[in-house]
């Protein structure tokens, strides 16, 4: 029997082979890898691989689903709807981003502040954080036009949520 993880996985490989006009040969993660790469690295500017990737977001949820999510939870209650995201981005991409935990965001005083979000990390070992996206492509164009960029866009404008993901350029982990 499929797991969330494989249901997931197949279902943003299809959305992202539709985008690009056909599959990866490749198995597994290599092949969204492959796919995100021939999507960023197709003959159009970075706007229209950001927009190609915000539409791919949107294509996995229900079209009425993130409007909804911004006016019943994101606007009114700006705190408990960015743990709420969190926690499902944690539960349903670990696949996408490796092994993961979710931990509030605060201003150094130990205390969450409303509306600035939740921070998913990947964990490689105790003194390591990594982004699987990221160290998987090796380059900073995929992580920016396919994933930081579009991702940020989708969950501001769409799901209302603020979010700013923050990657480390400085050894692509």
């Amino acid at each position: 029997m499929p797991t969330q993880a494989h249901i997931s996985h197949d279902c943003y490989r299809r959305k992202m082979a539709a985008a690009v006009g056909h599959d990866s040969p490749k198995q597994g993660y290599a092949a969204i890898i492959d796919l995100t790469r021939e999507l960023n690295d197709a003959p159009n500017t970075p706007a229209d691989t950001q927009a190609a990737t915000v539409s791919i977001l949107k294509s996995l949820f229900p079209p009425w689903l993130p409007g909804a999510f911004a006016v019943m939870f994101s606007k009114p209650f700006p705190a408990f709807s960015a743990r709420l995201n969190a926690w499902a981005t944690a539960v349903t991409c670990q696949w996408l981003m490796g092994p993961c935990s979710v931990m509030a965001v605060d201003d150094g005083d130990g205390q969450p502040k409303a509306g600035q979000g939740v921070k998913v990390e990947r964990h490689v070992d105790c003194w390591h954080c990594s982004c699987r996206y990221l160290e998987e492509s090796g380059c900073a164009s995929v992580c920016l036009n396919s994933c930081k960029f579009p991702t940020q866009r989708f969950f501001m404008e769409d799901m209302g949520l603020p979010l700013t993901m923050t990657p480390n350029y400085g050894d692509f982990r």
